[in-house]
């Protein structure tokens, strides 16, 4: 489910963390896989928590209900929350009471309790919960309120930094993977029930899960066997600037760069020049993605000579091509 752009942010925080402390090939390569697999708790997580919300309501419905002096709509409650046919049916799943199981990730307990009891009482305010419970009852409506309710717990402020206590990487990567979960609850559908596959964020059982995570590990392990070698090409094209004064992030990125053109024949060389401006936008510098895509030009020829980049079908990048020249 993880993209491969998602993945090689993750190789290049990895790639970080190895060149502010040195370890050893294995034991990046050992803290990289854990790191990966740790998302799938965070995934599970956050599916869990709508499950739960729906527990919570329950029950604080039926403390309602027996109140010393419940007002009518207290005595005769709407329960269209807790008897939500799309949750039910989540909560019942075998492939989701794994994940949980395997992740440790449920919410019982009295240090979550108040958490819960006051994302329902905020929640319940809400037009969405108003308009939900007035609606027609359907698996649909059920689905999509279920929808709109993760999206709620996603940005409730209370249960975002329990979860980034957990884990000091889940703050960079919880709206990422909270995106991976909204588009996975919602393609399900009514065929939901207990056998359905419910994925998760790297799913060993998932063809393309595999491969995407074996293109991040080589891509980690080439990166920092190379390191020295592509210092020495950054030095030999730097003009009128010295090394010492470029950006960190940007040698990061440059070291995964050349790794993924000369070791990775299947990738277009236009995909791994695009992929490293992208991230050069969103973790180096204003002017990295100049630099970056300068300098890549200048590898790329410099490598296609020595006879490293073989590349073949579409997506052949030529570094002297300038778009504009043809308008």
């Amino acid at each position: 489910m993880l993209s491969r752009h998602f993945l090689r942010s993750k190789v290049l925080q990895t790639v970080y963390a190895v060149h502010a402390d040195p370890v050893e090939l294995s034991v990046a390569e050992k803290n990289y896989k854990h790191n990966i697999y740790r998302l799938n708790d965070l995934g599970t997580k956050q599916v869990s928590a709508l499950v739960h919300f729906a527990e919570v309501a329950g029950v604080m419905i039926d403390e309602a209900q027996h109140k010393y002096l419940p007002t009518e709509a207290e005595r005769n409650p709407n329960r269209r929350l807790p008897n939500n046919v799309f949750l039910n049916k989540l909560a019942e799943n075998y492939d989701f009471r794994h994940h949980c199981k395997e992740s440790n990730a449920t919410w019982g307990g009295v240090e979550y309790d108040e958490m819960f009891r006051q994302a329902y009482v905020a929640f319940t305010k809400l037009p969405d919960y108003a308009e939900y419970l007035a609606s027609k009852e359907s698996f649909a409506e059920d689905h999509q309120f279920a929808l709109k309710l993760f999206k709620f717990l996603m940005n409730h402020e209370p249960l975002r930094d329990n979860l980034f206590s957990q884990s000091l990487l889940w703050e960079d990567d919880f709206d990422q993977i909270a995106q991976y979960n909204f588009m996975m609850l919602k393609a399900l559908n009514e065929n939901l029930d207990e056998s359905t596959f419910i994925p998760v964020m790297h799913d060993d059982r998932v063809e393309k899960d595999v491969e995407a995570f074996e293109f991040s590990r080589l891509l980690l392990l080439n990166t920092l066997r190379h390191t020295e070698e592509v210092e020495a090409m950054i030095r030999g094209h730097l003009k009128g600037w010295e090394y010492e004064r470029v950006a960190s992030m940007d040698v990061l990125l440059l070291n995964m760069a050349v790794a993924e053109l000369t070791e990775f024949p299947s990738i277009p060389e236009r995909v791994t020049v695009d992929e490293y401006i992208e991230l050069s936008k969103e973790f180096s510098t204003e002017r990295s993605k100049l630099f970056i895509n300068g300098i890549l030009d200048k590898f790329i020829i410099e490598l296609r000579s020595a006879g490293r980049i073989n590349k073949s079908g579409r997506g052949l990048y030529d570094p002297s091509f300038n778009p504009q020249e043809e308008d």
